[in-house]
């Protein structure tokens, strides 16, 4: 049976890749902004937001491949009771640094997986994760060195890299951190799925 992940995140393509998953990367086409508004403003919660989105995306490659098994994954990054988005741009990222800074902050990552449009399985999961107290300087140097993690992630920053020079605190499970809820993923596809090594 085929597998699509329906992202082309590329920390969520290495770990399917590291655990020896045969999928193909199909990114979903979604107005991501639209949905999320429409579900704040149904006062919806992040981790629902969160698996609102995983499933959309999975239905919306679904239906163009519907012998597929299509994983959606999404994240979401609440702070102070705010959610957070990707920056547009390097200066945007360094205000969202200077923002968390000192701060906790959760991510919420969710997973769906659907087949033949039908959401077959889905899981949600947080962390917490507490940043130190960052000086522009500091901020400044970082971002210098950053690259694209600081518009490609939702932090400003990737915790399997660079970005884990920020925090003197993560709770939490590390796949989470990273966007998917692998090991919950994993057993669902060897258990209910019946896929192998």
């Amino acid at each position: 049976m085929s597998i699509i992940l329906a992202s082309k995140s590329v920390a969520r393509q290495n770990m399917l890749q590291a655990v020896g998953m045969e999928f193909e990367s199909i990114p979903a086409d979604l107005d991501e902004d639209a949905l999320t508004e429409n579900a704040i403003a149904q006062h919806q919660s992040p981790r629902e937001i969160a698996l609102m989105l995983a499933q959309e995306k999975a239905l919306a490659i679904s239906k163009q491949n519907s012998d597929a098994l299509v994983i959606g994954s999404d994240q979401i990054l609440e702070c102070d009771g705010q959610m957070l988005y990707k920056a547009e741009d390097d200066e945007a990222a360094k205000e969202k640094l200077k923002f968390l800074s000192g701060k906790t902050h959760y991510l919420i990552s969710a997973v769906t997986v659907v087949k033949a449009s039908e959401i077959l399985w889905m899981h949600a999961d947080s962390a917490a994760l507490t940043m130190k107290n960052l000086d522009d300087d500091y901020i400044e140097k970082y971002c210098a060195r950053a690259g694209e993690a600081l518009t490609r992630s939702v932090g400003a920053y990737e915790i399997e890299s660079l970005g884990a020079r920020l925090f003197e605190k993560v709770e939490g499970d590390f796949f989470t951190v990273q966007g998917l809820p692998l090991l919950p993923l994993i057993q669902y596809m060897e258990d209910e799925a019946g896929l192998e090594l």
